[in-house]
Parts: C-alpha cells; structure tokens; sequence
C-alpha cells in the first residue's frame, strides 16, 4: 500500500483538474442525504475509494494543492520604462549621443535609470500573498480507502475520499459531514469570525446558505478545536472555498493608484505639448535659418530638455518616500510608494469588524438577574472592572447572593486560560469560556481553585455543560448553557422558573448582537460522584445571565467620528451575524441609522443592481470573501476611491482590489499582509486617520512641487523659443540648462518635501481624482510665472549685453536670474498664507537648501575648471547677484499679489457652496 501511495504523489496529471460528475452544485450540497451523496461522489461510506478509483481520480483532477505564479522580474523591470516622459527623454538621449554630446547624452540616462530602478525596487516586494495561501493546504490526514484507514498528505485526496477528522487536524478539502461527534471547527481563515462552528452531519433545507451556516460542511484550511467529524470530500485544490479566495486574488489586477493615474495623464500631455512646441520650432529654425542644422537640433533637445520636467517622476518619489518614513514612525508600514497618498484620497474605508473595530477579546458587558440588570466596565481580556447598577454606580457583587453565585460560577465553570505575549493577553480556549474567566480576573484578581470532581463537557445535543466541584466545604453542581435550554430543565422538573420573566431582557441582549449565556447551580449530596444528566434541573437554581460581545475598540468611535468629518465614509463588512455587526455599527456611529444587508441577499442582485444600491448600506453582513469582492467592485464602479481594513485569508481578495488595502500587523495572517498595500504594525484602527491625513499631506507637496516644476522648466524652454524668435543667440548654453535642472533636481525642489501640512488639512473632502492634480488655475500660474522668469531674464540680457557687458557675463547673469527666479517662487508656493508671516520660517530646512543651492552657483561661476564647462566667468556682484535677486523679488512680489486674489476667489467660492 505504501508503495501505491508514492505512485500516486508522484504522477504528474495529463489534464487539468475536473470534479467528476458533477452533478448538484456545491451550494446543493448540504441539502443532501448520505445515499445520495455516495451516488454522487461514486463512494462508499464505509470503505471509502478504492485504490485505483483514488489513482484514476488523481490523474484527472492532479495534487490537491495551490499554485502560485508570478510575473518575471526582467518584465517588471523593463515594464518601469512604459512612459512617455521616459520616451521622450530616451530620444533626446539618443540624439545627443548622436551629436556627441556625450556628457548630455550621459546625465540623460542616468535620470532614466534611476527612475526605473526606484519603481522596480517598489512593486518587486509587494506581492507574496498567493505563495502564503499556498502553504495553507500543507498537511496529512487519515483516509479510509479499501476500508483501511491510511494517513495521507493533503496533496493526494480526491473527490470521493472518507477523511477522518480529529481535534486538532487542518481539515485538508471542502468535505460534507456524514459524522459528527461534538465537532467544532475554527473558521476565521475563511469568514473572519473567532468562535468556533458547532458542526452537524443532518442535511439542511435551505437553498441559499451563507458560508458560516453551512453546518454540515468542513472547509479546507480550517482547524478542529475539538470533537471528531468524518466526511466526504467534495472540493480539493483551487475548487476548495480557499482555492476560490486564491483564485480571486490572482486574477485581481495590479492598477495605477490615483496619483499615478493623475501623474501618467499629466506627463502625457505635457510630452505631446512639447514634441510638438519643438517640431514646429525646429520647422521655425530650418525656415529662417537663424542657426545651422547641428546647432538647431543641439537648440531643440536644449528646449525639450530644459521644458521636460525630468526631475518629476524622482520629486514624487522622495515626497513619497518621506510620507512612508512618518508613517512608519507612527506604526504604518506602506509597502508601495503611491499608496501613501491614496489614502489621502478615499472617500470609502470598508473595515472587518472582528479585531479591528472590535478587540476579538469575547467580554461579558452584561449581567441580568432575577430582579435587576447590570453593566460591567473594562473591556477586553486585559482591563479592571466593576459591577454598576442602572445610576452607573458600582456594586457590591460579593455581597449580593445572585452574583456572588455568578462570578463563582463563571470562574468554577470555564476551560479558559490566558498568557501574556508581547504585551498581549493569548486565549487558550473557547472565546465564550475566556469572556467568563475574564469576568472573574476582572472582578476578584485571582485564579480560580477549582475543586473539580467531574465534567460534563459541552454537547450540542444538550446545549450546556456542568461541573461538579466542591465550594466552601459543599458539593454542588454548576451549570452553564442557552438560558431556555436551563429554563426547560427547571420547568421539567417542576420549577416554577418561567421564561417570559426573563424573555424581554433577553430579547434586549440579543437585538443588541449579544450573546447569553445562563449560569446555574444545583446542590447535591456530599458523596455525589457522577454527574446524572437526567437529575439536571431538580433544584437547579439560576442564578442569573450574561451578555457576552466582541466590544468596540474604546478609541475607535472618536477615529470614526473624524474619519466622517473629513468626508470619508466608514463601511463594516463582516462575516458576523447582521444583527452584532449593526449593534456595533451604531454604537461606533457609522451611520446616522445604519442599514444592513446580507450576502445571501447580495448574491440575489446582479452586479448592476449591486452597484446602483450599494451606497444606501453601511453593514455588509454575512458575507464570504467572493461577497467582499463584489462589495469594493461595486464602490468603485461608482467612481469611490476605496480603502479596504482585514486581517484574514478571507479578506485577501478584497484587499487587494481596493485601491489601498490595509491589513493587521499583528492578528492579521500572513495572506493578508501578503494583499495589502498598507500593514498597520499596533492593529489600531485610529492609525488609518494618521495615514488618512499623511496621505493628503503627501499629495499636497507634491502638487506644490509640480507647480514648481513646471513653470521653472517651461521658463527654461522659452528662453530658447524666444532666443530663436528674436533672431538672436542663445543666452543660456545647453550645459547650463542641464546645470539647472541638475541643481534643481538635488536641492530645492525638494525643499517642499519638509514642508508642514497646512491647519485645514482635514477638514476638506476628498479630492477629486478625476479632477487631476492641476486645476483651471493653476494652468494659468504655470503659464504666467513661465513668461515671468523667462522674460526678466531675456530682458536683462538683451538690456545689458547690447550695451555694457560681454556676452559671457549676460549668459552667467540670466543663469543666476533663473535660479533666483525659482527659490523667490519657492517662498511663494511654501503654503497658502502671505509670505511674511508667522510661517515664514515654519520649514527650517528649505533654508538649509537655499544655502546649498548659492554655494553651488558660487562654484560654477567663480571655480575656473567649472567656468571652462558650463561656459560662465567671474562677475561682479551687481551683475551675477544684485540684478537676478531684483528679478526674484519682482516674480514674489507679482505672484504674492496673485495668491491673493486666489484664496479670496477661493473664499467667496467656498461661501456660495456653502450656501
């Protein structure tokens, strides 16, 4: 047999994988009787496959196990240059090789490359999240086949195969219970929820079933917690629910963020304007021949060089790359460089609710009584509490006999055991048990002794379990359960317990997404051993109830209250039931009244239907990962910019569909980080209102470096427009224009990357992405700064070159009017207040910049090897400083004056919509 198993590992299949006959569909399956099952999967359910049958099978279906595939690196490195800025450039580098202009031809290059690598080195370390979903199916199992039972790697079941499942297993393929025996299976991978899923072998009646109600069904890549189960695999490899979450993952598309879309439209149209300014240039020069041939083409490459904003794509880059710098300081770890401003434009934050608006630490919040009804403070595993009466005023349990028997109880009663790690309470147990132990910690500070002489464990049969032990010198029997299980077992015995005294506030405890839980005891006779189920209930007292929740994360409501005020909308999709989610939704005020819908009911709505309602909801409940994907979809079909917040397998595909997904650091799986674009280290949902604000900060200073840019850039190019218009010679060399833009690149366009953001920040919308970065306005800046700087620097060197200085000095001088022309346009376009200010000095490094910059134009004026280079020589201070810093004066004086006139414009604009 052994023998025959390799055989089997080691086929390679000759087709792709088909379930045989398929016959009812998977959402068919729960609904079905053993006989039919057998008929349908060809099996038997007592001896399994057999041998070959297992063999044949394999060979159809091939290994049970995921594939990931990955794109080469030598694609994504060649795929950086697909720009038309990067085309245009690659031209002009080729040209002045050709010319040789070796040294422009050089620095050309070397722009291109950098930017090439900087994008490489960004999305080459993104995506791992399929090779983790992979090493989910890694496991062996026992199979019954032939009627012997094997133990076998996941990778060789089939359809049809009889898996055994014990606590503790990795269920290795979707399966369908035909036996369960007090199973419970941990389905967190799949649905996102933590408590764990009682399991049943009996068909289900209903036609569309949520994923999390499938009772009678296992799902690959969940885990035993306890119990024993065998069932009928159905589904293996990419078929499995886990397999469909991979395949998701993989067919969703990578897609430029909306900054990079912004910028991909802006540069080409800027390339388009320019090739075109320099064709008809060059027809101009060949018209009037005002140049000879070489030293036109050496004109126009001058012109595109110095017009191309070169330096954009690195300036974004580093603004980028500060952004992501803060915000790992402030415990976000952005693993691509345009996802930290795409936060800053969302206007749709879907979150889980399970350990990110939620601590997933199960709490008792609740306690009802015979007579009253009382709150429990602390939330979480980890905080103090008390018992408050209705006025909110502490009780005293330990002398009030209900609860004193509650809390002993709760304590008495429970598996539970916490450890700390990292700070961090571990649970080992079922969550409802850690909510009771956590009661009794929070209460009394100690362990509970537990004189245990027998346990009845939990049964679904029985719906409770007891203990008895013994309590201050007396025997006695505790029990906990469903309160009208423990109501039935009194009233069964002749108690007058009845359940409409309790009915109405349970009612309120369940409406409000909580679950309850009863606790009881029973006296017995001091030599009492056993427990007899069937004398539970005769004298049972109960004591009282608890209401047990997942509670909001206490700082969570203040991030969701400023998340709407900056105009984002927070959406809960969860794999909980409708009524907890909306309960927690309206404590953390999502809404103004919050309305719900389940993914069953999605899956009855068409994705147009899906996309026209999908605003009227704030909790998407019940739903499964193809649920989640079909959600974020549907927002951006209608034009939202969409964040998506999980932690689990199940949350990949949406996360990585969003235009930002954010996973947990901490709770969150590995897939899950493996998806999103964002990895918040502390798992605080409030760090997403820092990145929220980085974001829209980070893309302020980067169109504040692009309205510096292009003006200085196209102030560059018109001077070798105007130069050829007037019929005269250049003013500035072509290596000038290259020092220019060199020294630009590495000092002061970089100076807005330090600046603060401004005080309104967060109260604006969203910005509108398809509105680009630039506006009507701010094309008229760019045209008007352009002519400012150039034409000042035409007019000083004409004024003065055909009447007191040499052509060298006038070249040199309209260097340093261009230059000073930029760094006073830099004090102008540092914030939106006046220039002498209270800010003023607000960006200290900008200063520090400045500085740099003067050293540098000190070198290539008065260096000599320097001067031989870029064609300067030696003035005198009024020449090479005195008139460039009155040029600079004259262009922040003029667009000081303008600022003006825009923010009032933007003011009374501002009123009117508000009106």
């Amino acid at each position: 047999m052994a023998n025959e198993t390799d055989s089997i590992s080691n086929q390679t299949p000759d087709v792709p994988q088909e379930q045989p006959d398929a016959g009812p569909s998977q959402q068919q399956i729960w609904a079905q009787s053993t006989p039919a099952l057998e008929a349908q999967w060809h099996t038997n359910c007592e001896d399994g496959l057999t041998t070959q049958e297992a063999k044949t099978r394999f060979a159809q279906q091939g290994p049970n196990e995921l594939q990931a595939k990955k794109p080469s690196n030598l694609l994504r490195f060649l795929k950086q240059f697909n720009s038309s800025i990067i085309y245009i450039l690659a031209a002009a580098a080729i040209i002045t090789f050709l010319l040789h202009r070796y040294s422009d031809s050089i620095v050309i290059g070397l722009v291109i490359i950098v930017n090439a690598l900087i994008g490489y080195f960004q999305e080459i370390s993104a995506d791992n999240a399929l090779d983790k979903i992979k090493e989910l199916l890694v496991s062996e199992n026992y199979v019954i086949r032939d009627g012997q039972k094997l133990e076998l790697p996941s990778r060789e079941l089939v359809t049809g195969d009889l898996v055994q499942l014990e606590a503790g297993d990795s269920v290795p393929a979707d399966m369908r219970l035909i036996s369960a025996d007090n199973l419970n299976i941990q389905e967190s991978v799949l649905t996102g929820e933590t408590n764990s899923v009682e399991k049943t072998e009996e068909p289900i009646t209903a036609d569309n079933l949520p994923l999390a109600e499938r009772s009678n069904m296992a799902f690959a890549s969940t885990a035993v917690t306890s119990g024993s189960g065998l069932g009928i695999v159905v589904a293996t490899a990419t078929h499995t629910e886990i397999g469909k979450i991979q395949q998701d993952v993989a067919e969703v598309k990578a897609k430029p963020t909306p900054l990079m879309q912004n910028l991909n439209r802006l540069g080409l149209g800027l390339s388009i304007a320019i090739v075109i300014a320099a064709v008809l240039l060059f027809i101009l020069g060949m018209i009037t021949h005002v140049y000879s041939l070489p030293t036109l083409l050496i004109a126009v490459i001058t012109m595109v060089v110095g017009s191309m904003p070169e330096g954009l794509p690195a300036s974004t880059s580093v603004v980028l790359a500060m952004g992501t710098r803060r915000l790992t300081k402030q415990h976000a770890i952005v693993k691509t460089l345009p996802a930290v401003e795409t936060l800053g434009a969302v206007d749709i934050v879907n979150t889980d609710k399970t350990g990110t608006l939620t601590k997933n630490e199960m709490t008792v919040t609740d306690i009802l009584t015979n007579h009253h009804a009382y709150t429990v403070s602390g939330v979480g595993y980890d905080a103090e509490g008390q018992v408050l009466n209705d006025d909110v005023q502490p009780v005293d349990w330990q002398d009030n006999h209900d609860l004193n028997w509650l809390v002993n109880i709760a304590g008495q009663t429970s598996d539970a055991a916490f450890h700390e790690e990292n700070g961090q309470w571990i649970l080992a147990g079922e969550p409802t048990d850690g909510a009771l132990t956590a009661l009794y910690h929070k209460l009394t500070g100690n362990e509970p002794e537990i004189n245990e002489i027998e346990s009845l464990p939990f049964d679904s049969a029985f719906r409770y379990s007891a203990r008895l032990v013994d309590m201050d010198q007396d025997r006695v029997l505790l029990v906990k359960g469903a309160p009208q299980t423990l109501i039935h077992l009194v009233q069964a015995h002749g108690g007058d317990t009845s359940l409409d005294q309790w009915q109405s506030r349970l009612d309120t405890l369940t409406h409000q997404g909580k679950r309850v839980v009863a606790l009881a005891y029973q006296p017995v006779a001091s030599d009492e051993t056993e427990i007899e189920p069937d004398q539970i209930g005769d004298g049972l007292v109960i004591v009282g109830m608890v209401g047990i929740i997942d509670p909001p994360r206490p700082e969570v409501a203040k991030a969701v209250q400023q998340l709407r005020f900056a105009g984002i909308q927070v959406k809960m999709i969860t794999g909980d039931d409708p009524d907890t989610a909306a309960a927690i939704a309206s404590q953390l005020h999502l809404a103004e009244v919050p309305k719900a819908i389940t993914g069953p009911e999605i899956n009855e709505m068409s994705d147009e239907e899906l996309t026209d309602k999908i605003d009227t909801y704030t909790v998407f409940a019940r739903t499964t990962p193809a649920d989640k994907l079909r959600i974020v979809r549907a927002q951006q079909a209608r034009g939202h910019v969409v964040s998506m917040t999980g932690d689990g397998v199940n949350d990949a595909p949406a996360l990585k569909q969003a235009d930002i997904g954010v996973a947990m650091g901490i709770k969150g799986t590995d897939v899950a980080k493996g998806s999103a674009d964002m990895v918040l280290a502390d798992d605080n949902f409030t760090t997403i209102l820092t990145a929220v604000r980085e974001g829209r900060h980070v893309f302020d200073n980067i169109r504040k470096t692009i309205r510096f840019l292009l003006p200085t850039s196209f102030a560059e190019g018109l001077i070798v427009v105007m130069s050829i218009l007037l019929d005269q010679s250049l003013p500035l060399f072509p290596t000038q224009l290259l020092w220019i833009n060199m020294v630009s690149a590495l000092t002061i366009q970089f100076a807005f990357i330090f600046e603060p953001a401004e005080n309104d920040i967060m109260a604006r919308g969203p910005r509108d992405v398809k509105a680009g970065i630039m506006s009507k306005l701010d094309v008229v800046e760019v045209i008007y700064v352009s002519l400012l700087i150039s034409g000042l620097g035409m007019l000083a060197y004409d004024t003065l070159v055909n009447h007191s200085i040499t052509a060298a000095v006038g070249s040199t001088m309209t260097l340093n009017v261009v230059i000073f022309g930029k760094i006073f346009y830099l004090f102008n376009l540092r914030n939106n207040h006046p220039v002498i200010s209270k800010y003023f000095f607000q960006n200290k490094m900008a200063f520090y910049i400045i500085g740099l910059l003067i050293v540098l134009q000190l070198g290539i004026i008065y260096l000599p090897f320097m001067q031989g280079i870029f064609h300067t020589t030696s003035v005198n201070f009024w020449y090479g400083w005195g008139i460039p810093i009155i040029a600079g004066i004259v262009v922040l004086v003029v667009t000081e004056i303008v600022k003006l006139f825009r923010l009032r414009w933007d003011d009374m604009h501002q009123s009117r919509m508000e009106k």
